[in-house]
């Protein structure tokens, strides 16, 4: 098996940040992480009026892209934006 090129590698973090991103409900769920950080995934589902599931497949896609962290404590998931989540926001906001 090759080796992926650099510029590869470059290309795919890009893909999977991009489409981390691509979604409003995404992108309202990293701006409410930004706030209030350390959150449950009931809790953000809550604040922003989304359906629990929903919730948690949007963090699983943030989660892959690197824009979201988890971790657990006890029965409980937390999450909370990256500090490249934050670039992201920054980013965003820069869009106007």
């Amino acid at each position: 098996m090759k080796n992926k090129s650099f510029e590869e590698k470059i290309i795919n973090r890009a893909e999977r940040v991009f489409k981390g991103g691509a979604n409003k409900n995404r992108l309202r769920i990293l701006d409410y992480l930004n706030r209030e950080d350390n959150t449950s995934v009931w809790m953000i589902s809550q604040n922003l009026n989304l359906d629990f599931r929903n919730t948690s497949q949007h963090l699983q896609r943030l989660e892959k892209a690197g824009l979201v962290n988890k971790h657990h404590q006890g029965q409980s998931v937390y999450h909370q934006i990256t500090p490249f989540g934050q670039k992201l926001l920054e980013f965003m906001r820069n869009l106007k």
